[in-house]
């Protein structure tokens, strides 16, 4: 049995896909991109700022499932070009006050809507 997570006021996906799925005592998280819910605009006017965005529409998925980031297992993050991985590192290191996820981050060819990060993520709910 699968339940989808669909926040009412987060990034709406831009293809066919559920945001979030709960299962199994786990929540999938699809990969976020730095979506401002209230506008549907991009937010990539930094490095820093496009992170920060992902990271909150992350939160509002892990929020909606009655969960938080110190739920996250596992994390995956695709960049455009492995020198925003510094830049990356730290935003993201901020949202992980105790121990940080398993994860990984590798550079890829290309983004949807050319951005310069994506971020997804498995966070365990039992």
């Amino acid at each position: 049995m699968k339940t989808p997570i669909l926040p009412p006021n987060a990034a709406k996906p831009i293809a066919p896909y559920t945001p979030a799925i709960a299962a199994g005592g786990f929540v999938f998280l699809s990969g976020q991109i730095a979506l401002d819910p209230a506008t549907g605009n991009l937010r990539m006017d930094s490095i820093a700022e496009e992170t920060e965005q992902i990271m909150e529409n992350v939160r509002a998925l892990l929020k909606e499932a009655g969960l938080g980031f110190e739920h996250m297992v596992k994390v995956t993050i695709f960049l455009s070009n492995m020198d925003h991985y510094a830049a990356v590192n730290e935003v993201y290191a901020r949202y992980f006050e105790d121990v940080p996820p398993a994860r990984e981050a590798v550079a890829v060819k290309g983004l949807p809507r050319n951005v310069n990060v994506e971020i997804s993520g498995i966070a365990i709910s039992g």
